[in-house]
């Protein structure tokens, strides 16, 4: 891949590699089982301004999968090597992957892969994206008594989520809004969902196991402080139709507005332009 870095965490110290050197045997639980955490980290201007929430979001899901953490400061480690020179006018995506390694009380693999954000997703964060609402089959309270599904953890099996927006685009979408069985709001395969209606700013609770959003609470305190109400509010697609504005809020692409909702053309009210805003602050 051009432009793009490799980095791994080996004996004690962070070291670039060449991006198409091998760095994991077949046999690492995270390649074999996704087994593993991961984070997806912006970088802009050179740096990583939101990396700190990223850390402790990292440790949060080692913690639930019972994995073992190398510690802030590798981590950190391995993202200044990738980052490191990188140009101050090329956004780039730095996704930092935790696994297993091979088990049995071996130490653990960490890598730092950074390249460019893709074009696609550029277009995505200006122009805005068409959405589709997908059940996720299970009832809304499921994973938040069942720790084995591994609720509000950002794990590597990410199948299901990929599956999710190969239907969307299969059907001419961007992206996908989850639903429980029961019809409430989830999360999107790699965003959060927000949506402004009666003047608030409103998000699905994560005792849903869905992942607590970085940006989303981002936007939610900024919001706060000035004087945008928020609240955390069990919707429903429904709700999603009536309200002001919606987006699907992630690390890299920021706050995409939804322009198309199951087929149904829908505007922003003018909210996006705000959010951006405070976002950018």
């Amino acid at each position: 891949m051009t432009n793009a870095r490799v980095v791994v965490w080996r004996d004690g110290a962070a070291t670039v590699v060449a991006p198409d050197e091998p760095v994991v045997t077949g046999f690492d639980l995270g390649l074999g089982r996704g087994d593993g955490v991961f984070e997806s980290v912006l970088v802009t201007g050179g740096t990583t301004p939101h990396l700190d929430a990223h850390l402790t979001r990292l440790r949060r899901s080692a913690s639930i999968m019972e994995l073992a953490h190398p510690g802030d400061d590798a981590v950190r480690a391995v993202v200044a090597a990738g980052v490191a020179d990188w140009p101050a006018d090329v956004e780039g995506a730095c996704r930092v992957l935790l696994t297993r390694g091979l088990g049995d009380g071996t130490p653990p693999t960490l890598l730092a892969l950074l390249a460019p954000v893709p074009a696609e997703t550029l277009r995505q964060r200006e122009e805005g994206i068409a959405v589709v609402s997908l059940s996720l089959g299970v009832p809304a309270d499921a994973r938040a008594t069942a720790p084995w599904l591994l609720g509000g953890a950002k794990t590597l099996s990410y199948a299901m989520n990929m599956a999710a927006l190969r239907h969307a685009h299969a059907v001419g979408a961007d992206d996908v809004v989850l639903t429980s069985v029961e019809g409430r709001l989830l999360e999107g395969p790699t965003s959060t969902v927000v949506w402004a209606a009666g003047g608030r700013l409103h998000t699905p609770p994560v005792e849903t196991g869905i992942l607590a959003g970085t940006t989303q609470a981002r936007l939610f305190e900024r919001a706060e402080a000035a004087g945008w109400p928020t609240a955390v509010t069990a919707g429903s697609v429904e709700d999603l139709q009536a309200a002001d504005a919606v987006w699907l809020l992630s690390g890299i692409r920021g706050a995409a507005t939804v322009t198309r909702l199951d087929g149904v053309s829908r505007g922003d009210a003018g909210s996006s332009q705000r959010v951006r805003e405070l976002l950018a602050r």
